[in-house]
């Protein structure tokens, strides 16, 4: 029984043809595109950006993006390809299924847990937060403390007194919320999606737009953080250094991409949803390129504020998730208003980055159930709304547990971790795919292969590397257990088993 058993393209297509048993075909290109920009814009842009300044690119932050984005257009012209040939759910799964075979395939799945489920758990304790400052702004009030923080947090008030975390509970009720929608249906949920993107891209946009008349050029000399810089004061009053090498310099900038590569994540997500698209052949590529290239433009321009408005150092000892709120307020008079506005848009973009994440996370449980990878609960589709409804109510219980008692800087490396390996296998993939098979019907090809692809690898591996330490131990530990449920049941239960 070989592990690099593969699933034929004809299995595949034969998989993706209509059926009244199947998921609904309802997404037009632009609910793609939209799919792609509510996934992308959100923590990332919001927390990942100030993250990444203050405490290794300064602001040289936008080259951070810039490096990151060149990834993932490496990736996403790769994923672009293979959404056309194979349009159907699972994204970088199913790819690596019919090129790579079983094994790889499942590790490309264990991988996207991290990515999408994570995702959802970091995008969840985030909007935890700003949900608070929103609160705080309109009604004086906060949930406390131990109601909304891990319980590897803790904080010392001004009287002295130590609070320390129990569980996040307004992470839990918003994951409780889009759950629902999701099993409702996925018309409603983009729909619903549609509108919150609107809204959060125009707030982007006003906040660039004003923003750029308070930006100060010594904020931005040096560009980079210069090796001998003094450190930075934290909000626990001991110092930041950066004399470490992925603290300053080009080092700081690299460690900088692999940090906001979170950012970017979500433009693969449209890939999962190839089996509810109308025109999939046509209409994903466009979703995929189209959603990064408009969020690239976002992400550079508004850091390129952000950092312009504030010193990164600002970002190490104050701000933190509230870091464009801090900015506003602390350097923006006059313009309080803007502020509870972020604040707005920024909840409900963080809502529509979670909404996309649990998507795309229930579509390759439902894939790799189908293929016999995982229990059969999974591909359970609800009678009337025929979604993957016990996947969803089985994904809230296992993302609730991550958003409910970890901290955010924690889920979201590890996101990061589990993105970059699907994006290092989907290169690779491409390139078997056009050896074994060269006369395919490609509705879109990749330009410059193998140069593409072989790049893709390359700036994917050197993000994954700058991640190096307690984060890329983690997520080894997560991929030992993922085999061992491999060889213990999914390989037994496999539809392609001898």
């Amino acid at each position: 029984m070989s592990l690099f058993r593969k699933k034929s393209l004809e299995m595949l297509m034969a998989q993706a043809g209509e059926s009244d048993k199947g998921l609904k075909r309802t997404l037009g290109v632009w609910s793609l595109i939209a799919l792609g920009i509510g996934a992308i814009i959100g923590a990332g842009l919001f927390v990942r950006t100030a993250a990444a300044a203050g405490e290794h690119a300064g602001p040289a932050v936008t080259l951070s993006f810039i490096i990151a984005a060149v990834g993932c257009a490496f990736a996403g012209l790769c994923y672009a390809e293979f959404a056309s040939i194979i349009p159907i759910a699972g994204s970088a799964y199913t790819y690596a299924y019919a090129t790579m075979g079983e094994l790889v395939a499942w590790i490309i799945g264990w991988a996207l847990i991290l990515e999408y489920a994570l995702g959802a758990a970091t995008v969840a304790i985030s909007w935890s937060e700003y949900l608070n400052n929103l609160l705080f702004s309109f009604f004086h009030y906060t949930v406390p403390y131990e109601w909304c923080h891990s319980p590897l947090q803790s904080f010392l008030d001004a009287s002295g007194t130590m609070h320390h975390g129990i569980i996040n509970l307004p992470a839990l009720f918003i994951l409780a919320c889009l759950t629902l929608l999701l099993i409702k249906g996925m018309q409603e949920s983009a729909v619903v999606n549609g509108i919150i993107v609107f809204l959060k891209v125009s707030i982007v946009l006003v906040f660039i737009f004003i923003g750029w008349e308070f930006i100060k050029g010594v904020n931005h000399h040096p560009y980079m953080i210069p090796a001998n810089a003094p450190p930075a004061m934290q909000m626990d009053g001991t110092e930041y250094s950066y004399l470490p090498f992925l603290n300053h310099g080009w080092g700081g900038v690299l460690r900088g991409a692999a940090v906001v590569f979170f950012a970017f994540i979500g433009f693969d997500a449209v890939s999962t949803a190839a089996q509810e698209a109308k025109n999939p052949k046509k209409d994903m590529p466009i979703g995929i390129l189209g959603s990064l290239a408009i969020c690239t433009i976002l992400y550079i321009l508004f850091s390129y504020v952000l950092t312009g408005v504030a010193p990164y150092t600002d970002f190490v000892k104050a701000g933190k998730e509230a870091s464009v709120s801090y900015a506003i307020e602390t350097y923006m008079p006059h313009y309080h208003w803007l502020s509870n506005l972020v604040t707005v848009a920024i909840l409900l973009g963080f809502s529509s980055v979670i909404l996309v994440m649990l998507m795309g996370q229930s579509r390759v449980f439902y894939t790799m159930s189908t293929d016999g990878l995982l229990p059969k609960v999974f591909s359970n589709l609800h009678p009337k709304f025929r979604t993957p409804y016990k996947s969803n109510m089985i994904l809230f219980v296992f993302v609730g547990l991550f958003a409910g008692f970890l901290p955010e800087s924690v889920a979201g490396d590890l996101t990061s971790i589990g993105t970059l390996l699907a994006f290092v296998l989907v290169c690779v993939g491409i390139i078997i795919l056009r050896k074994r098979d060269p006369g395919l019907v490609r509705p879109f090809r990749t330009p410059l292969v193998p140069l593409v692809p072989i790049l893709g690898i390359i700036v994917c591996s050197a993000m994954i590397i700058s991640l190096w330490g307690t984060t890329l131990l983690s997520a080894f530990i997560w991929m030992i257990i993922g085999l061992i449920i491999y060889f213990g049941y999914s390989k037994n239960n496999s539809k392609l088993k001898a």
